[in-house]
Formats: structure tokens, sequence, C-alpha cells
């Protein structure tokens, strides 16, 4: 069964670059023993896969649509599946099948096969590091580049359950590695962030960090409700734009490696 929707996201693009149209379709994809939902947003701009993980709260793929909506205007296919890091493996089964999911079907892209890049908020990012840092883990290809916002790389990566900061002396070639990370983040210190940049830029890899004066759910144009318990896209210019920001750090790496 697929779900469809089509939107244009109207928000303003970074200089010199023009918004796509942006269409959203939620798939099943198998996970273990069960099926999950992702959805994959494209844009009639074009332009390399970008997979996106939300963090520890189940099946929250809604929170990250915002982010994936603004990265898609401007051109890269993202797919952003459910997970959840309460089962038994803390979500490893759903996350590996996601992953395979995106490699076992290039037609997903909008222009055919291309480079991946994964990428993921809170503990999402963690859990795309260790794809990278443990390409043994998973079939086919690595990815291209990895985009880590809000991050906490000390803690077991959901993906691999081995600590990233601590398998950075694996031998693994390197690949992009970009860091977003609220200098107000009150949930993960965005000194973890710091971190990780220091210790992987001593290696030689390549790797940036932005740090934007926002909190965790900002990063994403989000705002955290506590009601609910949940993030939800904020009405904020100010905080969109922070948004927009992330975006534009993951589509900039999605293309420098196009």
């Amino acid at each position: 069964m697929e779900r469809h929707a089509e939107r244009r996201y109207g928000e303003k693009p970074g200089a010199g670059q023009t918004p796509g149209r942006v269409t959203t379709r939620t798939v099943p994809y198998p996970a273990g023993d069960e099926a999950k939902f992702l959805d994959i947003h494209t844009s009639t701009r074009g332009g390399p896969c970008v997979l996106l993980w939300h963090g520890l709260g189940p099946d929250e793929r809604d929170v990250l649509a915002p982010l994936a909506r603004e990265i898609a205007a401007l051109g890269p296919t993202v797919l952003v599946p459910d997970w959840r890091s309460d089962r038994p493996d803390e979500g490893r089964a759903h996350l590996a099948g996601a992953l395979r999911y995106v490699l076992d079907r290039p037609d997903v892209l909008t222009d055919g096969p291309g480079p991946l890049i994964v990428a993921g908020w809170s503990a999402g990012a963690g859990a795309a590091l260790g794809v990278a840092l443990h390409p043994e883990l998973f079939p086919g290809p690595r990815p291209a580049a990895v985009v880590g916002i809000a991050g906490g790389y000390l803690r077991p990566s959901r993906t691999t359950g081995t600590v990233p900061l601590r398998m950075l002396d694996r031998g693994v070639p390197p690949v992009p590695v970009r860091l977003v990370h609220g200098t107000r983040d009150t949930v993960v210190p965005h000194t973890s962030s710091r971190e990780l940049r220091d210790a992987l830029c001593a290696r030689g890899w390549d790797c940036e960090l932005a740090e934007p004066d926002t909190d965790h759910a900002g990063v994403l144009g989000c705002v955290y409700d506590p009601a609910g318990d949940r993030c939800l896209p904020s009405a904020d210019p100010a905080v969109r734009s922070v948004g927009r920001a992330t975006a534009r750090v993951v589509v900039e790496v999605a293309r420098a490696v196009a």
C-alpha cells in the first residue's frame, strides 16, 4: 500500500537555489519479521539520495518531515523510515531493513542509482555514523557521506552496538562527515559533536560542524511540545530558518559527493 501526498514546500531556498515541487509517498519496507513505513520525499529538481533516521521516539518519521521536505525541495530524494528503539534489539533490525531497502531499490532515486548519504538526528546520528565505521556489517556500498544532527557519539550506535568515538581507529577509509548541533541543546550536549569533529579531523577525515544558536528540536526547524512529548513544526520564522540551514548542510555534502 502506498499513500500519496503532493505539496509545494514554500520556504525560501538558499542563495541561487530554486526549490522544486516536492511529492511525498509512503511505502512499507521489510524490517526483520515485520513491515514498517517509510516516507519518500522527491523533488522535480532531481538529485542524490539521503536516508534520514529519526531519534529514540518510536515511529517518529513525521518529526523529520519538515526537514526532509526542505532537503528534497533543493534536489535530493529523502527517505525517512519509522523505527523503534524500544524493541529487544534496540531498533537494529528496523534500521538495517531501511538501509537494505534503499540499497536494493535504486528506482527510488530521481535520476537512477547514485551515491547514498546516510543522516540522522539524535540517536539516528550515531546510527548513521556506525554504518560508515562498520562497513563489514552492512551489504552494499558504504555511505558516500554521513550527516549527524544533534547526535551523541559516546553512546552505543543503534546500528552496530559500538560507541562511534571509540571506533575511529579501525582503519576504514574516511568519508565526508557533516555535523549540526545547537549550542542550546539540553538533551544531547553540543560538546559531543565538537569532540567528534576534533577526533575525525585529527585522523584526516573531512569533517565540519555547524553550531546554530538553537536547541535539540530547533535544528530541525521544530519546537518541543512537552504536553505531547513530541517535536512539532514551528511557526516561528527564525526557527524555521535554522531548519533550512540544516537542510543546506545536507544538500551541500550530497552535491559534493554526487
